[in-house]
């Protein structure tokens, strides 16, 4: 027998419980017969002033990211989304893909993470060299976002850390200040822009963006939801969210 509702997948998803933005851009991106079952990582909702704070709050999550994936593994699900993003990016592609099986084999099912996700969305898209990025983070966060992409051979121009206060006011990013930033990175010195950070709120503007834009813009969330599907088999296409739902 099947999930009554998640009669075609049932995925885990794993977010800090400060973010109030990844769980509803992944349902509000869900086709039908496919579920999203959120666990948290639970953090204080600490202020982040520099890099020491940022790593602080990143070493939070990380000690309470096992209990969390214990607890949703307890639902059955098929897959497993990490609906977190710096951690998915730290010391490259080497550290991405070491995180990924130390989770992999945590979770005993397939694991998504925004790093990879946001690489397979670039190489979908075709021909980009060179991107901007815009994310929440300290410089120590857009540090190693840098070293993943351009592990992966993608040049980063340039990169917009709107160093938030606390990992709760990310989600209190306008999608006014996110249309600012992306202006201010675009130019034709890049092919693309990504967006970092799941608790920004950006799905659904950075597919009205990148109508006036011209170029892809990758928001994380859509990327990862998009690339946990199709590793899923799931090949229905969404609207609202951009291209890369909506096409591919």
């Amino acid at each position: 027998m099947t999930d009554s509702l998640g009669f075609r997948s049932k995925f885990g998803v794993i977010a800090p419980s400060t973010n109030t933005s990844v769980q509803p851009e992944y349902d509000a991106m869900a086709p039908y017969g496919v579920t999203n079952h959120f666990s948290r990582a639970i953090i204080a909702d600490t202020r982040v002033t520099d890099d020491n704070s940022f790593m602080q709050m990143l070493n939070n999550i990380r000690a309470s990211t096992e209990d969390a994936i214990d607890a949703v593994m307890s639902c059955g699900p098929d897959h497993l989304i990490m609906g977190m993003s710096a951690e998915t990016f730290w010391d490259g592609k080497g550290g991405s893909e070491k995180l990924k099986d130390k989770l992999e084999k945590r979770a005993g099912v397939g694991v998504t993470m925004g790093s990879e996700a946001c690489l397979a969305a670039l190489e979908t898209y075709g021909n980009i060299k060179r991107i901007a990025v815009v994310s929440p983070y300290m410089p120590v966060g857009d540090e190693n976002v840098k070293k993943f992409f351009e592990d992966c051979g993608i040049d980063v121009v340039r990169i917009k850390g709107l160093k938030c206060a606390s990992p709760q006011l990310i989600a209190h990013v306008s999608k006014q200040e996110l249309k600012q930033a992306l202006i201010e990175l675009d130019g034709e010195d890049i092919d693309a822009i990504v967006q970092a950070g799941t608790n920004l709120a950006m799905a659904e503007l950075a597919g009205i963006a990148e109508f006036w834009l011209e170029k892809p813009v990758i928001a994380i969330n859509t990327a990862t939801y998009w690339f946990a599907l199709r590793q899923n088999g799931i090949n229905d296409k969404v609207n609202g969210f951009g291209k890369l739902l909506a096409e591919f």
